[in-house]
């Protein structure tokens, strides 16, 4: 990957899962709402923005969950990505 995020913003795509329903359908991720969860793919430094020194919480590798409408997204080499500020990440699932 050839994008690289700059002061606090995040690098992320989205886990694709499918789901079985009760009945024993599966559905693939392309049928079901957006998923707000996605892994960290690359941080930026952080630093000073908008006035306020912002140290970067979050590390590449991480899964994380982020706001329903967060972020750009942008698609590079077929792959699909999302650029979002690490204020936008709600949370670090473990």
């Amino acid at each position: 990957m050839n994008i690289k995020p700059l002061f606090d913003r995040v690098v992320i795509k989205n886990v694709e899962t499918e789901e079985v329903t009760r009945g024993g359908i599966v559905l693939p991720g392309s049928a079901k709402e957006k998923p707000q969860m996605a892994e960290v793919l690359a941080v930026g430094p952080g630093g000073m923005v908008d006035g306020k020194e912002v140290t970067m919480a979050v590390k590449v590798g991480q899964k994380v969950i982020y706001s329903k409408y967060a972020g750009t997204e942008v698609k590079l080499e077929d792959q699909e990505y999302i650029l979002v500020r690490q204020s936008d990440i709600l949370a670090v699932v473990e």
